[in-house]
């Protein structure tokens, strides 16, 4: 039997009607300088992102945290001295901040549920120690009035942001996948039970069953689970022999091996592989974004300004041989510039109880 190449890319759906919010990036606002300045350590990206898990779960009176890529540091937000010595004790940099990581998710929890509006997104922004609130074009008139006022009423703890474009979900990742007239991107491929399957986007699996890789080719996965809204996964196993390596397609001759998953950091340099306008790379701004769709909210998003377009759904964000993302959605394209948010992969693979690989 013929083998056919399919890179670990999630599924963009090119006809999605779904709109997808955009969400502000985590900031850290500067603590009063010391006489003498703490060291701190020298991190990579993937070592400051398991820094970061570590001091959130572990210190009291941390606020949010994010990579400085020019100085290859962890800077971490606080708001008291003692959990100012424990981060500096751990080789981050430390800045002590006014509002509680607690206190801002509130914030971005009142905008939700009777209060959401579609076409926004809103994260915690880390360097800036505010709720950033992200309206689309599509948001005018009344309800642009109301957004405004609701984010005044939270005073220096959100502000309002535009987005020129819509948000729309997206593809992004790898290989082009195909099923029910659409056509998504192969996120990183799996096994599950020592079975071989898929991830990509939960929208691209809620509307397609079947997929081949090639429009109107011969079956090789079928759908077996996803979640949008809420989440946005979705799990594909293999059907047909097809070669399933880890590794996503850098569309110049050449591969990525991905050899497991990670959590993305803010500050953290990513790339994305999608069927539509194959590798870009850009930089996280938030994490834990939540996007109010037509459909529904969609929460725990990473936020990025790495550009995609559709047909780039599902695609694959990684850094080197980590798998971070999913491409969800987004605004903008490739030519001007734009902004896409990713479904983390470590959720995906919990939820499906899969392996990278």
């Amino acid at each position: 039997m013929t083998h056919r190449r399919i890179s670990k890319r999630r599924i963009a759906l090119v006809g999605a009607s779904v709109a997808a919010l955009a969400a502000g990036t985590l900031t850290i606002t500067s603590a009063n300088a010391s006489e003498e300045a703490p060291s701190f350590k020298s991190l990579s990206a993937t070592s400051a992102s398991e820094l970061a898990t570590k001091l959130s779960s572990s210190v009291k009176g941390e606020a949010g945290a994010y990579y400085d890529a020019s100085a290859k540091k962890l800077v971490v937000n606080v708001v008291d001295d003692a959990a100012k010595e424990k981060v500096e004790a751990a080789g981050a940099q430390a800045k002590v901040v006014e509002h509680s990581l607690a206190k801002l998710d509130k914030v971005k929890n009142a905008f939700g549920g009777e209060n959401r509006t579609a076409g926004t997104s809103r994260s915690v922004d880390p360097k800036t120690n505010k709720v950033v609130i992200t309206a689309d074009s599509t948001v005018k008139g009344a309800d642009l009035a109301k957004l405004k006022k609701q984010v005044a009423a939270q005073g220096d703890k959100a502000e309002l942001k535009r987005s020129a474009g819509k948000f729309t979900t997206r593809i992004a990742g790898g290989d082009a996948i195909w099923g029910s007239g659409s056509r998504c991107s192969l996120g990183f491929n799996v096994t599950v039970g020592g079975e071989p399957g898929f991830l990509t986007a939960g929208h691209c699996t809620e509307a397609v069953s079947s997929w081949s890789d090639s429009q109107g080719g011969g079956e090789i996965a079928s759908t077996e689970d996803g979640s949008f809204p809420g989440d946005d996964y979705g799990l594909a196993m293999y059907t047909a022999d097809t070669d399933h390596p880890s590794e996503v397609n850098l569309y110049d001759g050449g591969t990525q091996e991905i050899s497991g998953a990670g959590e993305a950091t803010v500050g953290q340099t990513v790339t994305r592989s999608g069927s539509t306008t194959q590798v870009h790379d850009g930089e996280v701004l938030a994490v834990d974004a939540t996007v109010e769709y037509p459909e529904g909210s969609v929460s725990g998003l990473i936020h990025t300004d790495v550009c995609a377009e559709p047909g780039d759904s599902g695609g694959a964000l990684f850094s080197g041989d980590e798998a971070l993302g999913l491409t969800s959605g987004g605004s903008g394209d490739c030519s001007a510039g734009g902004e896409t948010f990713f479904q983390p992969v470590p959720e995906a693979l919990d939820a499906f109880g899969a392996e990278i690989g």
